[in-house]
């Protein structure tokens, strides 16, 4: 692993915009004037704490230009308000789309930060009613609050853990259906989509509470579905060529590496020449 103690930062992820966004993506920027692949997704499309994320490895492979969209955090929200991705991602050649999270994106029972999608910002006055014993002001991120909400009473919880998947099924399809060229749909996770993601401990894993049945249901709307789970020798490769500082070290931790990267980035470079 790489550190770098001198700064908060060890990498530069050459911050840049595109048009009226006001949202900083992974750069350097590209030029959009020739046929380009867009990649749309959170924290493992935009390569936190790797030199050369799965995109700009697509790029290097295939010799076509692909912008980073990429945002850490980031849910369905951040994308669809923006005033540039989604005419951006629907004018390129193919949009990869990552799957993200359903719990980062405003629904009826609670808002979250338009640009910092992970932030929760006020609950709705259904969501105040049916749990009307918690205190929302103790609650800055959605995780922390959807974690609240389960030990407070597991099967209140349930009505918002359905919410948040219907959701989710709704605006992706939406936002796939949108596009002009050629879709990919990326699951790069640890594992694969499930049937029902609590199933596991706590919330479950990231993309948090997206199931098998919910991409089946996004599926008519792609042109085809990619499915990378990192392999055993990725997995054990752990943070290696990672770039990080100490403070960094825990966070880093819990993300794909670079070999996971590698292999996401062959993966998406197969399916681009089946689509050519």
């Amino acid at each position: 692993m790489t550190y770098d103690a001198m700064g908060p930062g060890a990498l530069d992820y050459l911050p840049c915009r595109y048009g009226a966004s006001k949202l900083l993506f992974r750069g350097p920027r590209r030029k959009l004037d020739k046929p380009y692949v867009a990649f749309v997704g959170g924290t493992e499309t935009y390569g936190r704490f790797i030199e050369k994320p799965f995109p700009s490895l697509v790029e290097e492979e295939t010799g076509l230009v692909c912008a980073n969209f990429g945002c850490l955090n980031a849910g369905i929200d951040v994308f669809a308000h923006d005033p540039f991705v989604p005419g951006a991602a629907a004018d390129a050649k193919i949009t990869v789309m990552q799957v993200m999270g359903a719990q980062n994106m405003t629904n009826r029972f609670y808002s979250v930060h338009p640009r910092r999608n992970d932030r929760f910002v006020a609950p709705s006055d259904l969501l105040r009613t049916i749990f009307r014993e918690v205190d929302f002001s103790e609650y800055h991120f959605n995780k922390h609050l959807l974690m609240g909400l389960q030990k407070v009473s597991p099967e209140r919880f349930e009505t918002v853990y359905k919410e948040l998947q219907s959701a989710w099924v709704a605006r992706m399809r939406l936002m796939m259906g949108q596009m002009r060229g050629k879709t990919i749909l990326l699951w790069f996770a640890g594992h694969g989509p499930s049937d029902h993601s609590t199933e596991h401990a706590g919330l479950g894993p990231d993309p948090l509470f997206v199931t098998r049945s919910m991409m089946e249901q996004v599926e008519p709307y792609v042109t085809k579905v990619v499915k990378v789970v990192p392999s055993r020798r990725a997995r054990q490769d752990g943070t290696n060529g990672m770039v990080f500082n100490p403070l960094e070290a825990h966070t880093a931790e819990e993300l794909l590496g670079v070999q996971a990267h590698e292999e996401a980035a062959a993966a998406i470079s197969q399916a681009i020449a089946e689509l050519s």
